[in-house]
């Protein structure tokens, strides 16, 4: 990475971190909703981009917003906070997975029915379609599930975990593999990455949740910070390996250039994706 690239990927940082901060300490969860969504569908908009053609990109994009937002707003967790004593949470507990799954589903599949193309690619850009979907829109949605989950003493630093556990792991990966590596990790995926740079990033995503833990003051136990911190990063890591693979088999270097220095959406958040869920999953079961 080149100096003047490392120094535009800290400037977008110094400019963003501040502002996301303090949109996720809002106590409404409706603005980390929206951030969350405008970042699936650009995420949705990079990946279909590598995926599909032109004709199948938009419906696509839009077949991955409802599917998305059901996602979200038909979740058991999102209906009981927002209509506590309504018979629609009992409703949500029953159909509120089902809805978004087969909106997946039955969405890409009524629009290849009657838009199918090239008859002979039908099955890949259904397939491609569906992935984008789940990839981009469900796993992004994890993130504002997660600023539910945590209310409003711990929403915000329930997706601030998660964050620090992808990108300080990412800054401790580069530099750790910039000086110390030699080994490579996975050249046939992604050539640059190795193995000091992987325990520099594991180490990151660690020191990332203790000082979470130390200057937030969560009142979360250490064995809790290292549970979510190292099965976290080491996740993390798979998910940028993953898109690394999306990318290298589609012969894309960059998911986008939307952000000076980090690429695309799906670039910087690819770690984000893996990670979510499992500190959703993990922070659930604890709670």
């Amino acid at each position: 990475m080149a100096l003047g690239n490392l120094a535009q990927r800290f400037l977008v940082a110094v400019v963003a971190a501040p502002i996301l901060i303090l949109a996720l300490h809002w106590q409404r969860h409706e603005l980390t909703w929206a951030i969350m969504f405008i970042a699936s569908l650009l995420a949705m908009k990079e990946f279909f981009a590598m995926t599909l053609p032109p004709a199948d990109r938009l419906p696509s994009i839009l077949i991955g917003a409802v599917a998305s937002a059901a996602f979200f707003w038909l979740h058991p967790l999102v209906v009981a906070h927002y209509q506590p004593t309504s018979t629609l949470v009992a409703t949500s507990a029953q159909l509120g997975s089902a809805v978004p799954i087969a909106l997946v589903l039955l969405g890409p599949g009524l629009y290849y029915l009657f838009r199918f193309g090239d008859m002979t690619t039908v099955a890949k850009r259904f397939t491609a379609t569906v992935a984008g979907i789940v990839y981009c829109g469900f796993l992004t949605t994890f993130l504002s599930l997660l600023h539910v989950a945590g209310g409003p003493s711990h929403g915000g630093d329930y997706v601030i975990c998660v964050l620090l556990i992808a990108w300080i792991a990412d800054t401790g990966g580069y530099f750790a593999g910039r000086f110390l590596g030699k080994a490579k990790l996975y050249e046939a995926v992604s050539p640059k990455k190795t193995w000091a740079g992987a325990w520099g990033g594991l180490l990151g995503s660690v020191l990332g949740v203790v000082a979470l833990k130390l200057i937030a003051g969560w009142d979360l136990a250490w064995h809790h910070v290292f549970l979510l911190a190292i099965p976290g990063g080491m996740l993390g890591q798979m998910g940028d390996l993953a898109e690394s693979l999306i990318k290298r088999s589609t012969g894309v270097k960059d998911s986008g250039a939307l952000l000076p220095g980090h690429g695309g959406i799906l670039d910087r958040i690819d770690a984000v994706l893996f990670i979510a869920p499992y500190v959703y999953c993990y922070l659930t079961l604890i709670a």
